[in-house]
């Protein structure tokens, strides 16, 4: 346990160091193996782990999904979706806000990622905001907090690696999403109608349109609607596996930005380079979070955890609460890909000697994931924010997320205590 906590320090210290996280992991827990076999072992354990990582066929799916999202975001959507949510929210009181997070929900369900949804939404529905004369707290903060649900909503890069690394399907874990992803917009949208009962001004009413203009909203998102329903639903209905399901997206995705921009080889260049990119990290980080975890699985650190929690035998919901709470600690300091790949290998043979379900803890892991991504002092999809829209102070966005992180704290007591609301749908697939 000592040496594990030890390596966890020396990663931290590394993180804040301004080492890149994937190389604080890999050079620890490299170190760290080295230390307890010898440097040939070390090295061929590397080297295994960054073969069989780069080749595996489950994890073909997140580049796939990662191109999906970025040509469906260069189909100029995002703008379509809040312009559709505007038009049947912007006449209620806070309701542009309303309008960004159903467009963040919306534009998940292509994106699977938090930080782009928010960046993205934030040069669509900020400056609107702005313009009807919403305080830059109320507008910055549900532009951060409905950006994190891109991990959430199916589907999610980060539902994809737990399901890898748990051993779970992932097509469960995607329609697992669907019911606190729903549960989550509407806890926001309580969240933006209690802010502006305090303090009305802060969200002023906008022009009713005609219900005829309205429904000319919904052309532009109809076929993005299409092919969320083809994915998720070829998943559900076993026609196609979560990784056909992926190349189907991609492919959907190609022929949605074809129809929308027409053909354009910069623009395809552009796309193709920033997926390539985009998911070059996400493997760099995998493969410094499996080294790291290969060296956790020497020490005696996962069985002195299941041996601690068979102290709570009667009381197993603690033992989540407690993990919880690191979630939210580790979130100030880590962002959710590398707090995931870090922690989901020691945590899961936890939970499953406890006797819960993995893919209700999987959503778990995801919501707190998701809380602290908003939570101060370090919530990144704060500081996204801020580089996006340099001229609203950090302190302000902070001020406008903790209505949001309010609803989480309340939707994360209603799932930990009612697993069914995640694994309700989960029965009707196959």
């Amino acid at each position: 346990m000592n040496e594990a906590l030890i390596a966890f320090a020396a990663m931290l210290v590394l993180a804040f160091a301004r080492v890149p996280i994937a190389f604080a992991m890999g050079l620890v827990g490299f170190a760290g193996f080295a230390f307890k076999t010898s440097v040939p072992a070390a090295l061929a354990m590397t080297g295994a782990v960054t073969y069989e990582t780069g080749l595996s066929y489950a994890l073909s799916i997140v580049p796939l999904f990662v191109l999906m999202g970025n040509l469906v975001t260069r189909a100029g959507l995002s703008e379509e979706l809040y312009k559709a949510s505007h038009a049947f929210l912007g006449h209620r009181r806070g309701g542009l806000a309303m309008a960004t997070i159903v467009a963040c929900g919306g534009f998940s369900a292509i994106s699977g990622s938090s930080v782009a949804t928010a960046a993205t939404m934030a040069k669509v529905a900020v400056p609107p905001m702005q313009r009807f004369g919403y305080s830059d707290a109320l507008a910055s903060g549900s532009v951060a907090a409905g950006g994190t649900l891109g991990i959430l909503i199916p589907p999610s890069v980060v539902m994809v690696i737990y399901g890898i690394l748990t051993q779970q399907n992932i097509g469960k874990l995607f329609i697992a999403g669907i019911l606190p992803g729903l549960l989550a917009i509407g806890c926001y949208l309580g969240a933006i109608m209690v802010t502006v009962h305090f303090d009305p001004a802060s969200g002023p009413p906008g022009r009713r349109l005609p219900m005829l203009e309205r429904l000319r909203t919904l052309k532009g998102v109809w076929g993005v609607l299409l092919l969320f329903g083809v994915v998720l639903g070829g998943i559900y209905g076993g026609v196609f596996t979560p990784t056909e399901a992926a190349g189907i997206g991609a492919a959907g995705g190609f022929v949605f930005a074809i129809w929308r921009r027409g053909w354009d080889r910069a623009m395809l260049r552009e796309v193709l380079v920033e997926s390539a990119a985009t998911t070059g990290m996400m493997f760099t980080i995998l493969i410094g979070a499996l080294i790291f975890a290969n060296f956790v699985n020497l020490t005696t650190m996962p069985g002195e955890l299941i041996a601690l929690t068979d102290r709570f035998t009667a009381t197993p919901l603690l033992v989540i609460f407690a993990i919880c709470f690191i979630y939210v600690l580790l979130g100030c300091v880590l962002e959710s890909m590398s707090m995931i790949l870090l922690t989901v290998p020691m945590f899961f043979p936890v939970v499953q000697h406890l006797g819960f379900d993995l893919i209700w803890f999987g959503i778990i892991v995801v919501v707190v994931t998701e809380i602290s991504l908003i939570t101060p002092p370090v919530g990144l999809n704060v500081f996204v924010l801020r580089s996006v829209l340099p001229d609203i102070p950090t302190a302000t966005v902070f001020r406008g997320v903790m209505p949001f992180v309010a609803a989480d704290v309340v939707r994360l007591g209603l799932l930990v205590v009612f697993p069914v609301i995640s694994l309700y749908l989960t029965q009707f697939v196959r």
